[in-house]
Formats: C-alpha cells, sequence, structure tokens
C-alpha cells in the first residue's frame, strides 16, 4: 500500500462498459486520487452486434455458467485490447500507468441481496496490459449494506471543485444516477430511474436499431400520459434515497406501451426518463440550480429539451464546462482504482447507503497471474 504522505499525481487508465452495452470507454487520468491533475486522450470501441447480444443474452445471469464464463473471457480481452490501443495513441508504456481501473460488464445488481456481479477478469486484464488492476469495485460495498451505486459521486465532486452550487451531475446511460453537490449537506447521490435503456429496447424490438438517433423517433411521437402516469407511480420513484438499479428493472414498462406506434412509444419511455429525473429531484434536500449530463443521453435532443421542461433549470451537457461526456465515467474508474491505492474510500453513506465511507475494489498484479 503506497501510504498518503508519498502519493504524488499518477496515471491511471479507467474502463467503463456501461449498462447501455455499446461498448467499451477507456481513458487517461492523471491525479493522486484527490484531486484532477491532468486529462488525457480516450476513446471507445464498439462492441460489436453480434457479441453485444451476446452480453445482452447473459443479463439477469440467464445462460448456462459455461456461456457466460466465455463472455467474460471475451469482454476481457476486449478491454485488454481498449487498454493497448490507447496506451500506443497516447504514447505510454506499461511503466507510465500505475494501475487500472476496471469496472467489467454488469449482468446482475441485487444489492437487496447484497449480490452484485460484473464479468471482467481482473487477472486475466493485468497479464494482458502488464499493469495492476484494480476490479471488483461494487461488491464490498453491497457485502456492507450498501447498494453498490452509483460508484462516480466522489470524482463528480473532484472535477466541479469551484463550480456554483447545489449543483446537480446526471449521468445518462442504460440507467441513470444523479449527484447532488451542496456546500450545506453531505454528497448525495442515487439511481433516478431508467435511462436510455428502454427507449433503445424499444427501438430494437421495433427496427433493429440499437437507438433513438438524436430523439428523431421520439420528436415525431406523441407522449402517452396515461401509460407514463401508470409507470411513473411505480413506489419505486417515491422511495426515498440511496437507491440504485438494475438494468432491467423496469422492463414491465412495456406492458403500458402496447398498440403504441414506433414513435408514440419512444416519446413515451423519453418523457418517463425525464420525469424520473424530476422526481428524483423532488427527494434532494435542496433544488440544484443547475444539471451538468454525461453519459450517451446527453447527445438525444429530444431528451434534453424534456428535461429542461421538467426541471425548470439549465439542463447543459458536461462540456459546457469542458470536461469529456463520452469518456467521464472511464475517466472515473481510473481515479477510483488509484484511490483504492491510496485506501481511500470509494462509497458513502449519502451516494450508496452503506454504514461508513468504505474503500472498495480488488488489486491483482501481472506477477500474480499463473
Amino acid at each position: 500500500m503506497v501510504t498518503v504522505e508519498t502519493f504524488a499525481p499518477r496515471w491511471a487508465i479507467g474502463l467503463m462498459s456501461g449498462t447501455s452495452l455499446d461498448g467499451i470507454d477507456a481513458a487517461l487520468i492523471e491525479s493522486d486520487g484527490e484531486r484532477v491533475t491532468a486529462i488525457g486522450p480516450a476513446l471507445t470501441v464498439p462492441y460489436p452486434p453480434t457479441f453485444r447480444a451476446a452480453i445482452y443474452g447473459t443479463l439477469g445471469e440467464r445462460g448456462d455458467a459455461e456461456t457466460i464464463a466465455r463472455v467474460e473471457t471475451e469482454i476481457t480481452r476486449l478491454h485488454g485490447e481498449a487498454v493497448m490501443h490507447l496506451m500506443n495513441a497516447s504514447g505510454m508504456a506499461p511503466e507510465d500507468i500505475a494501475v487500472v481501473g476496471f469496472h467489467g460488464q454488469t449482468i446482475a445488481h441485487r444489492p437487496e441481496q447484497r449480490y452484485t456481479r460484473q464479468l471482467g477478469n481482473g487477472a486475466q486484464l493485468a497479464n494482458t496490459v502488464k499493469v495492476p488492476v484494480v476490479f471488483d469495485l461494487r461488491s464490498a460495498d453491497v457485502q456492507a449494506g450498501g447498494q453498490g451505486a452509483p460508484l462516480v459521486p466522489v470524482f463528480h465532486a473532484a472535477l466541479a471543485e469551484g463550480l456554483e452550487r447545489p449543483l446537480a451531475v446526471l449521468n445518462i446511460g442504460g440507467v441513470a444516477n444523479v449527484t447532488l453537490l451542496s456546500d450545506d449537506h453531505d454528497l448525495l447521490a442515487f439511481d433516478t430511474g431508467p435511462g436510455n435503456a428502454l427507449i433503445d429496447d424499444w427501438m430494437h424490438r421495433h427496427t433493429g436499431t440499437p437507438q433513438d438517433a438524436d430523439g428523431a423517433a421520439a420528436a415525431a411521437g406523441t407522449i402517452h400520459r396515461d401509460a407514463l402516469t401508470k409507470m411513473i407511480s411505480h413506489p419505486w420513484f417515491s422511495a426515498p434515497p440511496p437507491k440504485s438499479l438494475d438494468r432491467d428493472a423496469f422492463m414491465s414498462a412495456f406492458s403500458h406501451l402496447e398498440g403504441l406506434s414506433l414513435e408514440d412509444g419512444a416519446a413515451t419511455l423519453s418523457a418517463f426518463t425525464a420525469l424520473s429525473v424530476a422526481r428524483a429531484a423532488s427527494l434532494m434536500p435542496v433544488l440544484p440550480k443547475r444539471w451538468l449530463v454525461c453519459g450517451g443521453g446527453r447527445n438525444n435532443p429530444t431528451l434534453m429539451r424534456l428535461l429542461n421542461e421538467e426541471l425548470g433549470v439549465p439542463v447543459e451537457a458536461v462540456e459546457e464546462e469542458g470536461w469529456h461526456g463520452d469518456a467521464l465515467e472511464a475517466q472515473a474508474f481510473g481515479f477510483l482504482a488509484l484511490r483504492h491505492l491510496r485506501g481511500l474510500p470509494l462509497t458513502f453513506p449519502g451516494t450508496t447507503g452503506c454504514p461508513q465511507p468504505m474503500t472498495g475494489g480488488r488489486l491483482v498484479l501481472p506477477e500474480a497471474v499463473n
């Protein structure tokens, strides 16, 4: 363990493959685990469509153990390729990187059962890239009674140092989550509800395409208020934070959309995401003056318009502050890996409901691989 006193800023690579199942984000970040001292290049490696389907087939731990193991091996191999591409593109060698933060691919998240599972073999990755790897970043929190999510709030706080508060940072991936930064309250974060996942699945069911590009289908549709009211009436939306979701937690929403056109279904699901964020705001101890949005959802103009209408304050992409919205979560996992090396907490009572600030993750060295 590196002591706090001797830990100078170091370069780390963070890796993220989110609930949208679209691919791997890899990003370089320099930090001491408390402050962000430099941001390096980032890249995205899309999953091939056939492999995306294979991952989808393991969600909820569907499929036999052998199939899941094959998917995990391939996920890890692809993450290794992403690390190597990023190091080559940035002119860095393995010895220039202190650690890789490896989130893996979530296929099950049931914190009420103290269980979460992310596919990704840390030892395989460390052996491939010849860099220490910190992985399995959620399990310790979940096993202690926390939600295990979201993990990025402490990174949001570091990035947003000096910005006017109260400020909300909203990540819209497959699931959406928010961090509230306030001078008068402890760090607060929780999942708000569905992000892009339901919209993506609706589009895939009806068109075979993986998303509503530019929110075009939703923009052409009509929101069905009866269906929206039924979906938002789920008791989860009024439950107090901290709370987190599995990607497929609201698949029952499709039962309320039977008979709707492609466009009307997309419009109603987009409104569902926006309204769930507004419900989340109502659970906060103070209302944000501004929302900064990262994740794929910020690229959907229809969704951003709906958020502005529901929240009534500025809602802007994080690029307005010079942040890299596509790389933010990957950067966060590099930051968290550096915090792991210092023994600093990753999660807090206000972000996951854990009993006290908690460290997390497991470190594996390349030499430890058989």
